[in-house]
């Protein structure tokens, strides 16, 4: 996954999935600790944290298989399955463009809002909230920015939404403060197959690159159902994922929420 996140993705993305009733603790946790063991710096430590969490589901269709090296670049992981070398590119299927940018300025608002109620009292306010906003909120400003910051504040001071704030629901967490957004599925949010079709040629192209001493190499490409701009409810146009053609070994596509796994190669 080369795209670039920013911090408040990262930390969100992280929160999340250590809140998916799903997770694979044990593995994930080992495999946690491998990557701050690393040398890599703590804004890459972030990002393959994240990246192997997109891989929890992976790991409940295939259980066998032994992360091997967790820190490499082309591909984003090596694993062992089947006494083969096996190598995994990551990617992330982006369904919404346009919600991509007010996803991340959201995000960085949250934090914001999860800091000033840390620091009042973090033992009252401990826990996870999800907020709906209505549809005129404005985030081109600094002045819009905060006044969101405050009404996010009022809100989980009141328990009630307040200002740009449409609903407020809270969730236990014993650790720290955490905001995100409320999840909604729309029957109708499709996800046209012409995006993973698209991915698949991008990753085609870099195939030559990639550690030629794996025995098989394989494609995942994740829609990431906690992120507004990755969700979908079906796949449009599906039967066109049996035309691809690539040298991957394997390509599959999954989707982190419920697990659900398309083998498309």
């Amino acid at each position: 996954m080369k795209k670039m996140f920013s911090d408040e993705d990262l930390i969100k993305n992280l929160s999340l999935y250590y809140l998916n009733r799903h997770l694979k603790k044990k593995p994930i946790e080992k495999y946690h600790r491998k990557i701050d063991e690393s040398p890599l710096h703590d804004r890459e430590k972030y990002k393959k944290k994240a990246e192997i969490l997109l891989l929890n589901s992976f790991m409940h269709h295939f259980p066998e298989v032994q992360f091997e090296n967790l820190t490499c670049e082309s591909p984003d992981f090596i694993a062992k399955f089947n006494d083969k070398k096996i190598g995994i590119e990551l990617t992330e299927v982006i369904n919404h463009l346009e919600m991509k940018k007010l996803e991340s300025n959201l995000n960085k608002i949250f934090r914001q809002a999860e800091i000033v109620l840390e620091q009042e009292d973090t033992a009252k306010y401990r826990g996870v909230y999800f907020l709906e906003f209505y549809p005129n909120i404005k985030l081109d400003t600094l002045e819009s920015q905060e006044e969101i910051i405050l009404n996010i504040y009022k809100s989980v001071k009141k328990g009630k939404p307040v200002g740009y704030v449409k609903s407020i629901r809270k969730s236990s967490h014993r650790r720290n403060v955490f905001i995100t957004h409320e999840y909604n599925m729309n029957l109708f949010d499709e996800l046209c197959s012409e995006k993973i079709l698209e991915l698949i040629e991008k990753k085609n192209e870099k195939f030559p690159y990639y550690d030629n001493t794996v025995d098989e190499c394989w494609l995942v490409i994740v829609s990431d159902m906690n992120s507004i701009a990755s969700r979908y409810t079906f796949i449009q146009d599906q039967e066109h994922l049996n035309e691809v053609k690539s040298p991957f070994h394997k390509i599959f596509h999954l989707e982190n929420l419920c697990g659900n796994i398309t083998s498309i190669k």
